[in-house]
């Protein structure tokens, strides 16, 4: 399988960077695979976890939004918003976040940030169940 060179970088760091097989994204407008080969294409990503397979490994990774940008170069450059792995997240942090999100939610009117603030709850949790599968809300 041909390869090609992808980079995960947050504000406060360079998480990851290597020749990978396959990376996976939250789009914005639905979640979407790169491979080698792949159309150049500029995505705004939504809370989520991307993906990198490279060989047999799997690397996950909790995005909070940003932009994902895949040149004619090969080259997938993932600016993300705020970024950890998988492993590093503080998903207690994402509880308090979600619950909080919904008591906001009560506050608001019917009309597009309703409507925004609904959707984006509902990418953490979905973060939520992904990376605990036991915890429900």
């Amino acid at each position: 399988m041909a390869t090609f060179q992808a980079s995960l970088v947050s504000p406060e760091k360079q998480l990851f960077s290597a020749q990978v097989d396959q990376v996976d994204l939250p789009g914005v407008e639905g979640d979407f695979g790169v491979l080698a080969g792949h159309a150049p294409v500029v995505a705004m990503l939504r809370p989520g976890i991307v993906t990198i397979i490279s060989g047999s490994v799997r690397e996950r990774f909790v995005v909070l939004g940003g932009l994902a940008e895949f040149s004619q170069g090969n080259e997938l450059i993932i600016l993300a918003d705020s970024a950890s792995s998988t492993d590093e997240f503080d998903l207690l942090g994402l509880k308090a976040q979600i619950v909080e999100m919904q008591a906001d939610i009560a506050n608001k009117s019917a009309g597009d940030e309703l409507d925004s603030a609904i959707a984006r709850l509902d990418h953490y949790k979905a973060i939520h169940v992904d990376l605990a599968p036991t915890t429900a809300f």
